[in-house]
């Protein structure tokens, strides 16, 4: 992703972290908004965030999401200074979801099997410390389901004789938004349709604390089978009733 990026961004101004279009062209909200009583947050770093995003945003009950980078120690990094490595930042997804419609474990269970955390610092075709598996959470509440679901995953992987989690799990208080130009990426008109997860094709299920929303026919939508199957999809929001 980031020789064609650098190719992309030869003529281009450099595009400050503070100048995003805050109005999700899918969802039609706010990307920036905070979470209300109803809501909650988490963020995930699951390789390159143009089809991580899209996977989160299809799911009923999501509010909104962006793309951006956490986990890192400069301020206001640029896209470029992530690549570097230096930053010490990943490449995210901020998930904002409504808690009457959808769990936090439907979003972990996207999460885990939607990439391979069992690679360390790449996924797929993308190498470097910014494409790291990684669960940035907002507040202790969700740490010991966070750490729940990881400790199931890991037994489902066991099973299927797949290597150990190597995914990032820590509490961090500090997001910044990606250029606006990486933004829901892969709805934008002419987008180069990319994402390099590679799916370990084993499902996530019951687990302690797990309370799924989701019906089975949502997640019928993603077969992990189908290579690259989230660039398959259109870009709808998937509805929550047959």
């Amino acid at each position: 992703m980031f020789k064609f990026l650098k190719n992309f961004m030869n003529n281009k101004k450099k595009i400050s972290t503070k100048d995003v279009n805050t109005f999700h062209r899918i969802l039609k909200s706010d990307i920036k908004k905070d979470p209300n009583h109803k809501e909650d947050e988490i963020i995930f770093g699951c390789g390159c965030f143009w089809g991580a995003e899209k996977c989160f945003w299809k799911l009923p009950g999501v509010v909104t999401t962006s793309v951006g980078y956490a986990g890192g120690n400069k301020n206001n990094p640029t896209y470029y200074e992530v690549c570097s490595g230096l930053t010490g930042h990943s490449e995210v997804v901020r998930v904002v979801w409504d808690k009457t419609k959808i769990d936090i474990s439907d979003l972990l269970k996207m999460f885990w099997e939607c990439h391979d955390p069992t690679q360390k610092n790449r996924q797929g075709n993308d190498i470097g410390s910014q494409y790291r598996s990684a669960i940035f959470y907002k507040s202790d509440k969700n740490k010991n389901i966070i750490l729940a679901s990881k400790e199931q995953y890991q037994i489902e992987l066991n099973k299927n004789n797949l290597g150990s989690i190597t995914t990032e799990i820590k509490l961090i208080d500090t997001y910044f938004f990606a250029e606006n130009y990486h933004q829901q990426y892969l709805a934008s008109k002419g987008s180069r349709q990319y994402c390099s997860a590679s799916p370990t094709k084993v499902k996530l299920g019951d687990f302690n604390g797990s309370n799924y929303k989701l019906k089975d026919f949502i997640w019928e939508n993603f077969n992990w089978e189908v290579d690259k199957c989230v660039l398959r999809s259109d870009n709808n929001p998937i509805k929550n009733y047959i």
